[in-house]
């Protein structure tokens, strides 16, 4: 619990999460329309979930691109060439203090995946193509909020002009 003092002068009390930030990384293949994702169980949701490949910034003053490198060989087993900061973002600042930096990383090899853990032994790659972000979201398929900030900060770092909205069939215009 912390206590503040707001705009006004009150005082309150809040529950804080402190994070040590996290990283993700929108690997683009080098036909610049399509990325690697991963998708993996998340037990807090009980769910296999569409995602960039992320990680926690857990090794002290380690750069954040740094990080970014070992996240995309540990789950995607690509090295890039390039990694490009395109968004920082707050995950959820009403009670953790958790910063997400995104990084666009070009160039991509391949090299041996380094999973650590049970989410990363047993997730899956996935290609996505950046003009179906729009409808993934529609249909319920991307769902994770870092990797759909992630996804459309890269496309505008690459220059990609907005899409109109997707409609379902039956929505109303």
């Amino acid at each position: 619990t912390a206590t503040f003092v707001g705009p006004d002068g009150f005082t309150f009390e809040r529950e804080v999460v402190r994070h040590p930030g996290a990283v993700c990384v929108v690997p683009l293949e080098d036909d610049g329309r399509h990325v690697l994702m991963i998708r993996q169980y998340r037990g807090a949701v009980d769910q296999a979930i569409l995602e960039l490949p992320a990680g926690k910034r857990d090794v002290a003053d380690e750069d954040p691109a740094l990080c970014a490198a070992r996240e995309l060989v540990e789950e995607v087993g690509r090295e890039a060439a390039s990694m490009k900061e395109v968004a920082r973002f707050y995950n959820s600042p009403g009670f953790v203090d958790e910063e997400t930096i995104c990084f666009l990383a070009e160039g991509l090899t391949e090299c041996a995946r380094d999973a650590h853990g049970v989410e990363e032994e047993h997730l899956t790659l996935e290609r996505i193509s950046l003009s179906d972000i729009e409808e993934l979201m529609a249909v319920g398929d991307l769902i994770d909020a870092k990797s759909i900030i992630g996804l459309l900060a890269a496309r505008a770092a690459l220059g990609w002009a907005a899409r109109p909205p997707v409609r379902l069939p039956g929505s109303v215009p």
